[in-house]
């Protein structure tokens, strides 16, 4: 016998209407095939009639049972994060996967019908990632509506911050690991708990465009933001009060990354307006500026804080004198696309590259060549990162993966 699955209709609201619904052929425990009917319903019968099917076409010797929506019955209900995509079963069918729209994959055993959250990710472009200052099992990203902080050897998130319709567009932990500091597309900084994430406090305001890059000083006493219009804020925090201590105004477009020296008296910006910009944070006043025909995506300190690294949309990795602002050497970053995400190694002798030709590569610092390329995003790489004990690079895309690489040089921090 054939089943008609179907959302309960009132008599007459859809006479002769088109409809597409699941006709399931169910034999012991399996679904074997799924037809597509067209019906429609008799305004004078709460009855679906069966009109005619694609393949394979029934014969009209072997008429199809089909149901009244008055004995279709509830027999059990789980509410789930996100509207089902897709379900699989496993095994011999004695448990099922459940996929949501929401990057959410359950595992539900027949028995007790009852859900497992066993995997979830983001479920739009990832914006940036962090690793604590010194600590390598937990890293933070952020995206569309939350910030998750991860368990690294696990892959298993920990914590979820929820900021409905709204976008993270960067995040900082604080040296002293006590908060986290995020960038938000409605001009607000906010700053939560790494444990519980308790909203600690909201500098509203902080940028007329969105605040599109963020970094915290190592004594957790300042915070330095980008935004949209281009400006750089000096923020400083105390315990009770967020004061605005200097706007910095040369960029005349987005902020994309913000570096901030060892002594903090010094920090970089890199803009999409195709300069870079090395400020004084003791006089509030630029030192130099670098430019390139480029919109710049993001920019590193050499750890001797002697050079810097950038790269962008022309696809080149630049190296140039902190002093001068001079260009030491350009290197071809990628055959194709942006390079949005870059980091170096805690002794300079390796750095690493991601963008929108969706490959991870390790690159000599010395000598300017590629040792290592790893495959597998299917979306264009926004952020990367090394992890602080230089074992492992987490990379995240557009796409909302996260992919953890094992290193395949090991360095001594």
């Amino acid at each position: 016998m054939k089943y008609i699955r179907y959302i309960c209709l009132r008599k007459g609201r859809f006479d002769h209407s088109w409809g597409t619904w699941d006709i399931l052929q169910q034999q012991k425990t399996a679904i074997l095939e799924t037809y597509r009917a067209k019906i429609c319903q008799r305004a004078q019968h709460d009855i679906i009639e069966e009109k005619w099917w694609k393949n394979p076409r029934p014969s009209p010797q072997k008429p199809i049972c089909l149901l009244c929506k008055s004995f279709i019955l509830f027999y059990r209900k789980v509410q789930l994060e996100g509207a089902i995509t897709s379900i699989t079963p496993r095994g011999q069918g004695h448990q099922f996967f459940v996929g949501t729209n929401e990057s959410q994959i359950y595992r539900f055993s027949y028995s007790d019908f009852k859900e497992e959250l066993i995997s979830t990710c983001h479920n739009d472009a990832i914006n940036d990632i962090i690793f604590p200052y010194g600590t390598s099992d937990l890293f933070a990203t952020c995206s569309k509506n939350d910030i998750r902080v991860w368990y690294t050897p696990e892959n298993k998130e920990l914590l979820r911050i929820t900021v409905p319709n709204m976008t993270c567009h960067a995040i900082d932990f604080m040296h002293d690991g006590k908060s986290i500091i995020s960038a938000w597309n409605d001009g607000k900084i906010r700053a939560f708990t790494p444990e519980t994430g308790r909203l600690m406090y909201v500098v509203e305001h902080a940028h007329s465009m969105g605040v599109t890059a963020v970094a915290t000083t190592s004594d957790c006493k300042r915070i330095i933001s980008g935004g949209g219009e281009g400006q750089v804020r000096v923020w400083e925090v105390g315990k009770e009060t967020r004061k605005l201590e200097e706007v910095m105004k040369e960029h005349v477009s987005a902020i994309s990354c913000i570096k901030i020296k060892k002594n903090n008296q010094e920090c970089v910006t890199a803009s999409t307006d195709g300069t870079c910009i090395i400020w004084d944070l003791v006089h509030f006043m630029r030192r130099q500026m670098i430019l390139a025909n480029t919109l710049f995506k993001c920019v590193c300190y050499h750890p001797d804080e002697h050079q810097l690294i950038t790269s962008g949309t022309d696809r080149k990795i630049g190296y140039w004198e902190v002093f001068d602002g001079s260009p030491i050497r350009e290197l071809e970053g990628s055959l194709s696309g942006s390079i949005n995400g870059m980091d170096i190694t805690t002794d300079g002798l390796f750095f690493v590259t991601g963008g929108d030709d969706h490959l991870v590569k390790v690159w000599d610092y010395n000598e300017g060549e590629v040792i290592s390329v790893g495959i597998g995003h299917s979306g264009s790489i926004t952020r990367l990162k090394i992890c602080p004990n230089n074992k492992l690079i987490v990379s995240v895309s557009a796409d909302g993966a996260i992919l953890r690489w094992k290193y395949p040089y090991i360095c001594n921090p």
